[in-house]
């Protein structure tokens, strides 16, 4: 085969290989196109604004207010404070919340650099380490998942045993992250992904100011947002417009609302006194807040006050940012 006869065939080549590539580059750009025009673009709306931001670092005690947080999978955090990672327990191991000891409502828990402060009422402040990894790790149950948890030691347990005034002994033990968490779908089949520590299912509990102004309107006495124990308190909608936004983006962080959160006993704690009442706003909730017949399998008889999510991606989010209701 002489030059001439190889340059023809190579040019041949050359040009088959081009229109192969040519032809793949014209498929994956009308796939992509396609793609773009067949999927429903997002409709943004704004439908509220954020008015507080509070973690509850200790599970059923007070809450801690923040300008801005970072939300993670598993729910908020500011410095060392994460969303209900410390928690009571029985010395088997066992949850003590605020439906047993009302008490607990009135115990706050903060982080002053790597100190954690325990304050409550007649009590002196008790400080201790955020990381005591000599100390012993507990087998914990919550709502009969097992799950662990770093004792914070024995002056934390007297402390806490002191102020609760019960004769059963108390302690407090830490979630930390290399510990395996809860899986939300084990409590409730309704979610998917999402893990938690100690909160009851989710990572992140919304709820409008609007609903709690118009609970407090059919009460002999007004109720804050604080009984509720919500993470993203909203301003500028309508009572109970949470119910509808089922994807929400708030700063850099985008929700999905998964349910409703069924309400119990605990709101009938008082988060100003620690006394528990057994009976209101409870029974006003019933009276208006059932689910529907059809939902009645999830929820059972539970009134409905404020909205569930998960995190479909993490972010910051802080008070002033704007709400935006996304669909599609």
């Amino acid at each position: 085969m002489d030059l001439r006869e190889l340059a023809v065939n190579a040019l041949a080549q050359n040009k088959k290989a081009a229109l192969l590539i040519g032809g793949a580059g014209v498929v994956v750009l009308g796939l992509g196109l396609g793609y773009k025009y067949l999927r429903k673009p997002e409709k943004v709306v704004r439908v509220g604004v954020v008015s507080q931001v509070l973690i509850h670092p200790l599970k059923s005690g007070k809450a801690v207010s923040v300008a801005l947080a970072e939300c993670q999978k598993m729910g908020l955090k500011f410095g060392e404070l994460q969303d209900r990672h410390w928690l009571v327990v029985t010395d088997d191991g066992h949850m003590v919340t605020g439906r047993q000891e009302p008490r607990l409502v009135l115990v706050s828990l903060t982080c002053e650099g790597v100190q954690v402060c325990l304050n409550g009422p007649n009590m002196e402040e008790l400080r201790f380490p955020v990381k005591q990894p000599d100390n012993l790790v507990i087998d914990c149950r919550v709502f009969g998942a097992d799950i662990q948890g770093r004792d914070c030691g024995d002056e934390v347990s007297r402390w806490l045993t002191r102020y609760l005034g019960a004769e059963k002994t108390f302690r407090l033990v830490h979630f930390e992250p290399q510990m395996k968490p809860r899986r939300s779908v084990e409590m409730e089949p309704l979610f998917s992904q999402s893990e938690v520590a100690y909160p009851d299912v989710a990572p992140v509990m919304l709820l409008s100011e609007a609903s709690v102004k118009n609970l407090s309107s059919k009460l002999e006495k007004d109720v804050t947002v604080e009984r509720f124990r919500p993470n993203i308190v909203i301003s500028d909608c309508e009572a109970f417009d949470e119910d509808s936004w089922e994807e929400i983006q708030i700063g850099s962080v985008r929700l999905q609302r998964v349910m409703s959160c069924g309400r119990c006993i605990f709101t009938t704690v008082d988060p100003e006194t620690g006394i528990i009442n057994r009976k209101e706003p409870l029974e006003t909730l019933k009276s208006y807040r059932l689910c529907d017949p059809s939902e009645k399998q999830i929820y059972k008889s539970a009134p409905l006050f404020g909205q569930l999510h998960t995190v479909k991606k993490t972010g910051i989010l802080q008070v002033g940012d704007m709400v935006y209701k996304i669909s599609r």
